[in-house]
């Protein structure tokens, strides 16, 4: 019994061992700081310097766990778990079943064996939402782009601060957070949307501008079946899908390449992204999806989510607009 509780003992000793040595970390939080631009007061540097540590040794562990992707330090290695979740997710799940039933498409195509949208000219750069909750109207801007694009040949980069400020009427909350499909409800209630340029991005709330002119419209939205992997596939054939997912375990936080899969990653809905396209030919299937976290972040902006388990409950709320077009008339 002795020998088991000193076997015990060794064992919790190592678990909470550091991973590296004191000089080696305070090599890599100097890197850090500087690749990022970080500063700190001299109140808060010690902090950040131990939650770095901290997402260092997470990160270093988990790497060594033989999983299916790779996670790698970035912008956000001196946030804890819960500051992550505060500024960088902002999916208000409600329940619409009753809502989503009424509103899928009759008929979808059937899907093809691989999309990239990227390949077709209907994704706009990778963009950064920053320390607001607003992932959801990059994952509507993203969709909506992609859905003009396919139908005029025009790819439009559009405002995600207009729906930040002016979409409140459909119960999005700003940097507190919305829904993509409130949003696509604002853009057909408005007439449409303006265009990045026009109405730049802030990264706050701001007082809605009406002055500006929309640069592109839909005239509806769908919602795919719910936990419908072969629909969502088909929906994506037709264009770039808007899907909520959790992200808010270190798996993604610090996700930096190969395809996720974990079981931390569960289905408690709280961040809004873009599936631009799949690809089921390999051993390891997977969804192609924009974030909006900069290109620092994931595989130069984007992830790929394990296709067939319904992976971070990639396909419980998926939606796309419908009717892209450029404005025939102007708003004034």
């Amino acid at each position: 019994m002795r020998a088991v509780l000193v076997c015990v003992l060794l064992g919790l000793a190592v678990a909470n061992a550091a991973v590296f040595k004191e000089e080696e970390y305070q090599f890599l939080f100097t890197k850090f700081m500087t690749q990022y631009n970080k500063k700190y007061t001299h109140d808060t540097f010690f902090y950040r310097y131990t939650v770095f540590k901290q997402n260092l040794d997470k990160i270093t562990l988990g790497n060594k766990q033989n999983h299916t992707y790779t996670m790698g330090m970035n912008a956000m290695g001196d946030m804890t778990l819960a500051e992550y979740k505060a500024t960088k997710l902002g999916y208000k799940r409600v329940d619409r079943t009753h809502l989503r039933s009424k509103n899928t498409p009759a008929h979808l195509p059937k899907a093809a064996a691989s999309v990239d949208w990227r390949k077709k000219n209907a994704v706009t750069p990778i963009k950064d939402q920053g320390q607001c909750g607003s992932c959801w109207a990059f994952s509507t801007t993203g969709s909506t782009e992609g859905a003009v694009a396919i139908a005029t040949g025009k790819l439009l980069s559009l405002s995600e601060q207009q729906l930040v400020d002016c979409s409140g009427a459909q119960g999005n909350q700003g940097c507190n957070g919305g829904l993509m499909d409130q949003a696509f409800q604002y853009i057909i209630t408005n007439g449409g949307i303006t265009s990045e340029a026009q109405y730049p991005y802030t990264a706050e709330d701001g007082t809605c501008n009406t002055a500006v002119t929309p640069v592109a419209t839909i005239s509806g939205f769908q919602d795919v079946p719910t936990s419908d992997e072969k629909s969502l596939q088909a929906a994506i054939t037709l264009g770039p899908v808007s899907v909520a997912i959790e992200a808010d375990q270190a798996c993604f936080q610090f996700y930096s390449g190969g395809v996720l899969s974990d079981p931390s990653c569960g289905t408690q809905l709280d961040h809004g992204v873009l599936a631009v396209g799949y690809d089921t030919t390999g051993s390891s299937p997977y969804y192609i999806v924009k974030n909006s976290w900069g290109t620092s972040w994931g595989m130069a902006g984007y992830v790929n989510i394990a296709l067939g388990t319904d992976e971070c409950g990639i396909a419980m709320e998926p939606s796309y607009p419908t009717g892209g077009a450029l404005p025939t008339h102007r708003k004034h």
